[in-house]
Parts: C-alpha cells; structure tokens; sequence
C-alpha cells in the first residue's frame, strides 16, 4: 500500500500523505516512477461520477457505485451496548441462549481473553479490497439457480483479474465512535458515527444521517474488532452447527427487536425483519463466517416491492496483534433480490469483496472524539431541526432523513435511486413513492 505521493510539481518538494492508501496492485512493474504516480494523481483526481444514474449498472461509474452503497459501509442490525459485561453468568437462561454465551466466552478466550479485549479503547486499521458485480434481471422462464438461462446477464470473476480495486482505513474508538475512508477505482466513500448518529458521504450524495439509532460498522464485526462482536452475540442463541471451510462450527443467532425495525422503518419504507448469524469454530473458538438478512418493503400505491439483502462474510487469516487474534483477510458476498406482484420485474443482483488487512493497530494516541464528528453540512441540517425551524420543506430536502432519494432520470422522469434506510443504495427502482 502507498501512503505518501510525491510533489509533480516540484522535485525537492515534500511528499503528500494520501488520505487513503493506494493498493500496489494499481501499478504494474514495468511502470516508471513519474508516470506511475501521474497515473496515481489522475485515479485519486477522477471527476465525480454522474447523478443521473437510474440503472444498476448504466456503465463502469454506475456499477462503482452500486458496490460501495451495498458493501461500502453497511452497518449491524443493531446498537452495541459499549459499557456491557462481555464475560455473563451463563446460568439461569433456557438452553439455547446458555449454550450460545458458553459458545462466547470461548470466543473471547480464542481472541485473547477479557483482560486483553477489555484494554482496547481505539483501533485503527487499513487495508485493501476488491470488489466485483454480476446482474440477473429474471423473468417467467428464470428460477434462482445458477444453471437458467437470463435475458441479461454480466459477471466478473476476480479470481481470473476482474474486479474494481481499492483501499480503506478505519478509525474507532469502542463501537459507537468510528470513522471510514474508502476509495475504489477514484470513487471515495465516507462514513462514520459520533455516538448520537451514523452518517455516509459519496460524491453522487450529500451527507445524510440513517434513521434510528446509530449502529457500528459491519466492517469491524469481521473479524476487527472482537469485544463488539462478543458484545452482539451474547444475546444470541445457538440454532445448530454448520461446516464453513471444512470446520465443524456452532451457529449463533440475533434477531434485531421490532422496536429497533421501527426507529429505522418510515413511512414509505418498512424493514420487516433484520437477522444475523455468527459461525464459530468448534475447534479453535473463532468466528469463521458472519451472515445477515435484511428484508425491507418499499410501499407504492397498488404493488409494494421487497428488496431483500443477504451478506456472508468468511473471515479468515487470524494473526495475533498486541495479544488479541484479529482476523487479516475475507470475502464478503451479496445477493440483493427485488421482487414484488409483477413477476417480469424480479431481478437478483450479486456481488463480491475481497478484502485484506495491511495494518492494525491499538489505543491511538491524540483519537479524541472531535475525531468522529459529521460532516459540516450534515450538523447544520440537524441544527436547523433542533432550533426548532424545521418544517415539511426542510424535512423533503434532508437527506437521510426523508423517506427516499429522488434525482432528474436521463430522460427527464424522476425515479428512486436510493432507500435512506441503512443507507442502501438500490439503483433501477422505477416506483413512484
């Protein structure tokens, strides 16, 4: 990963730290050195891709996009509770939940111990990934399985080169503070939390908040960041047993409370349920694979449409850092099917990430919470509403707090690219809402 670009303009000149690593992988070996970071200067510098997008893969800028609003910076069904025990009494609960916190507490000594999780106060990690695309637009002569033939069909397979590279560094400090920088071919992704609400920034986007209350980062429950994922399960329970990678591993399961579905629901959007799964190993303790289901329902006059979203994660290459095993590399898969009462509409879109982990590192010094503040734009909105001069057109103009994301189409109709809630971005939903 590089870090530093030197001066074009002046050879003696000081070198700039890049906000976001640049993976080597951009740079072949035969490249010389000036025109390779000329090459770099020009991927950073990339023109903002178009908002008039209303496909999802309208071309190369489009189907960028897509990728980081699904897997950019997706966020847990749920708040975190930071100041909770992570060792529980595993007596006096039913069977599931007993064996599920046993389950646990073997996790947490897999990753070091209490004592060591219970030391981390920040962490700071960058790394790289890789990300590709395949659509299926499905009609009556379509099933779900791979072998049926499609009317449109794209794919790229990353083992043989394909795939969209880029890099990332994540901030935290516990899990309701964290902060994420992510490029990706020359479009950059920012999110982030301040405890009070979790927010993302992209070039086609203006800074917007997700509704509800603010959840930490899928990200870091990859393996990043054990004490919070001990934290998420400890109210689990155990469903079964499972074999991920040719490991026997027991599966834990959370369901997100309707209380929670509703404070991110709105009126146009209902998230109906919100699932994850933990598979921990029964030989070494540690969490193998992470998965979770999201379901949502987009409410239009006379045929509402469900999108559901599944995400499975298999985290792997555990190396110990300070005392604590943090999990260096994975592969994240997508599957988003949208589907509603027309049947020639269903479409299942996948996608993949490769990622992998260069550095970590613990307790930051100078990380103070002035660290984790939103975006300028975003605390002028939320001083606007708390001034007490909100009204209905403040509120249609707030994005993120609104109920949906409308821009101009390329031919002059105006059509729904992006869903506040949990800050998915669904391009092609034609829906008037």
């Amino acid at each position: 990963m590089r870090t530093l670009c030197p001066n074009l303009d002046r050879e003696d000149g000081l070198e700039t730290v890049l906000e976001v690593p640049i993976p080597e992988e951009l740079f072949g070996p035969n490249y010389k050195k000036q025109k390779s970071w000329q090459s770099m200067k020009s991927w950073v510098m990339k023109s903002n891709v178009e908002k008039d997008v209303v496909s999802v893969f309208g071309g190369r800028d489009a189907e960028i996009q897509f990728m980081l609003g699904v897997i950019g910076a997706p966020l847990i069904p749920l708040p975190i509770r930071c100041d909770q025990t992570v060792s529980d009494n595993i007596k006096g609960h039913p069977i599931e939940t007993s064996i599920a916190r046993y389950i646990v507490q073997q996790y947490i000594a897999a990753t070091g111990g209490e004592h060591a999780l219970n030391s981390i106060e920040s962490m700071y990690a960058m790394g790289k990934v890789k990300m590709a695309a395949s659509e299926f637009v499905a009609g009556e002569e379509m099933s779900l399985n791979n072998n049926t033939n499609t009317k449109h069909m794209k794919l790229k397979n990353m083992k043989h080169g394909h795939g969209e590279i880029g890099g990332f560094v994540l901030w935290q400090k516990r899990p309701d503070l964290w902060s994420l920088e992510l490029i990706v071919s020359g479009c950059k992704i920012s999110a982030g939390s301040d405890g009070k609400v979790a927010w993302r920034q992209t070039p086609w986007q203006n800074s917007h908040a997700s509704r509800g209350p603010p959840r930490p980062l899928r990200r870091s429950l990859q393996g990043l960041d054990p004490r919070s994922t001990a934290n998420l399960f400890a109210n689990s329970t155990c469903v079964g047993e499972k074999t991920v990678n040719d490991e026997d591993c027991f599966v834990l399961k959370l369901e997100a409370e309707p209380s929670t579905l509703m404070a991110r629901s709105s009126s146009n959007v209902e998230i109906i349920r919100h699932t994850v799964w933990g598979c921990f190993s029964q030989k070494t303790g540690l969490l193998l694979q992470l998965e979770d289901t999201h379901l949502l329902r987009i409410k239009a006059p006379g045929n509402d449409v469900f999108w559901e979203t599944t995400m499975e994660s298999l985290i792997q290459d555990y190396r110990t850092i300070d005392g604590v095993n943090i999990a260096h590399g994975g592969t994240t898969c997508v599957s988003l099917f949208r589907f509603g009462e027309n049947t020639e509409s269903h479409t299942r879109t996948r996608m993949e990430e490769v990622w992998s982990i260069e550095e970590v590192d613990f307790n930051i010094k100078g990380l103070s919470n002035d660290c984790f503040l939103p975006p300028s734009d975003l605390r002028k909105e939320d001083e606007i509403v708390n001034g007490g001069n909100f009204d209905k057109n403040a509120r249609l103009s707030r994005k993120g707090w609104g109920d949906s994301t409308r821009v101009r189409g390329a031919k002059g109709g105006s059509k729904v690219v992006a869903i506040d809630e949990d800050n998915l971005e669904l391009f092609g939903i034609d829906e008037e809402l």
